[in-house]
């Protein structure tokens, strides 16, 4: 990743999101990138880190410092350490580590430890808390991944293909399919629906397959208005694009989804990340919902 600011000033990425979600996984998976890591800084302490950045010569643009939610004025000093960043020159980038509920309190039982916001009451209570207090820090952060479905070297690859490549300008594009039936990805940017093409599932040679087949590839793309779609939505996302790396933003994530996320949308996902990429933007593809049925 190359974490500069608008106008070029250096940056360092702030990694934060709800407890269980896996900041340490993505801390130690930069760490092993090289990158100059803290975890578990106060707020307050992030314009003491930067000054020490400069002092000690680090590149700028590899340091991150993990922040949670332990303290009660998590948000407002978060706020005003970025704005006093911002101030003196130095970027931020923020990174939001989600997970649905139900997985978070599977995480916590699993390791056998509470909530650090729950206090005497009960583990949903402390998630919900931690929630509401990060909804404005989530809203604003650069790039959100929800892990909820990810293990821990899933979420390894993921922090690696982000900021893995420091060297490669732009903007970063994961291109996720889904299936609505399944829910849809709450780390999503934007949202392509292809339920109004015709649905494989009901063709029967073609319901044991995917859209990675070329039998459902080519049903897909020859049916009325796929091309045209393909076409228009490419053009849009060029916009799009342009558009967020003026505003500075690194990563973005297009999800596709038809109703079972294995035929429709994985096939229009694929057509649309070759398309970026013949654009010259850095992509990555998954397939959330294949195999799920």
């Amino acid at each position: 990743m190359n974490a500069t600011a608008k106008g070029g000033e250096p940056a360092f990425v702030i990694v934060t999101g709800m407890s269980g979600a896996g900041r340490s996984t993505a801390a130690k998976a930069l760490e092993d990138l090289g990158w100059f890591v803290i975890d578990n800084l106060p707020p307050g302490m992030l314009f003491s880190l930067a000054e020490e950045v400069g002092r000690a010569k680090l590149a700028a643009d590899k340091v991150a410092a993990v922040v949670d939610v332990r303290s009660l004025a998590f948000t407002s000093d978060l706020n005003v350490a970025i704005e006093e960043l911002e101030g003196r020159g130095v970027g931020v980038r923020v990174v939001f580590l989600e997970a649905g509920d139900e997985e978070l309190v599977r995480r916590f039982e699993n390791v056998r430890r509470p909530h650090p916001l729950q206090g005497e009451g009960r583990l949903v209570d402390g998630i919900a808390r931690e929630r509401g207090i990060l909804r404005d820090v989530r809203a604003n952060a650069d790039l959100v991944i929800d892990t909820s479905s990810l293990n821990v070297h899933e979420l390894r690859h993921k922090i690696v293909a982000f900021f893995g490549g420091e060297d490669r300008p732009g903007l970063r594009i994961n291109v996720v399919s889904f299936g609505y039936k399944y829910g849809m990805p709450v780390d999503a940017d934007l949202v392509i629906d292809c339920r109004f093409l015709p649905n494989p599932h009901w063709v029967p040679e073609l319901r044991p397959m995917n859209g990675l087949d070329a039998p459902v590839r080519d049903y897909v793309l020859n049916q009325p208005g796929a091309k045209q779609f393909l076409d228009a939505y490419e053009e849009v996302l060029g916009i799009v694009a342009a558009g967020y790396s003026r505003e500075g933003k690194g990563y973005a994530t297009l999800a596709v989804g038809c109703t079972g996320g294995k035929h429709r949308s994985v096939a229009m996902a694929e057509q649309l990340a070759g398309r970026l990429r013949d654009r010259q933007m850095e992509v990555q593809v998954s397939h959330r919902d294949v195999g799920r049925e």
